[in-house]
């Protein structure tokens, strides 16, 4: 259950799978404030790769896939920091509880588990990829072969006309 409520946390920015600021520390258990503030004491160890800033149109695309209270009234003031997998694990170096490293060891789980997915998903494609065109192939055969048939019930038909025109033609000479 644990797992499946990390992926839900799990964003696709950018071409990165990622974690918002907020939703590590409600899984960390400790406030954004104090989450944030020990990113930015240790800002050393999060490159562009493993911690970046949300764009504002960013944060308002997300922003429709989870409840936040409005800028202003209490609720989220700055745009949100999004980690990375390297940046996660590096958390470990930073928040340095119990429960922080328990939390870090699940959420890197949950990132080996979205990658073997995305891992088997490619190959369930290139399967079906293959399929389709073996289907394809056979579709030219049996339209090859349909058309063949066709062809000789066409002949056929053509010369049981002409055997029928030709028994029913009028004949010519001498008549009983």
């Amino acid at each position: 259950m644990q797992l499946q409520v990390i992926h839900n946390k799990i964003y696709d920015i950018r071409g990165e799978k990622i974690m918002l600021d907020f939703d590590l520390a409600e899984l960390y258990e400790v406030e954004t404030k104090v989450f944030k503030q020990a990113v930015k004491r240790n800002i050393e160890n999060f490159p562009k790769d493993f911690m970046f800033t949300l764009t504002q149109k960013e944060f308002a695309s997300l922003r429709s896939q989870f409840v936040t209270s409005n800028i202003g009234r209490g609720g989220q003031r700055y745009l949100p920091y999004a980690f990375t997998e390297h940046g996660v694990a590096m958390l470990a170096s930073v928040l340095k509880s119990d429960k922080a490293r328990k939390m870090n060891i699940a959420i890197i789980r949950a990132f080996i588990a979205l990658r073997k997915q995305a891992i088997q998903n490619k190959e369930l494609i290139e399967i079906l990829n293959q399929l389709r065109n073996k289907v394809d192939s056979h579709d030219e055969q049996f339209n090859q072969i349909y058309e063949t048939l066709e062809n000789m019930l066409d002949e056929q038909t053509d010369k049981k006309s002409k055997e029928l025109e030709w028994t029913n033609r009028e004949r010519i000479g001498f008549k009983k």
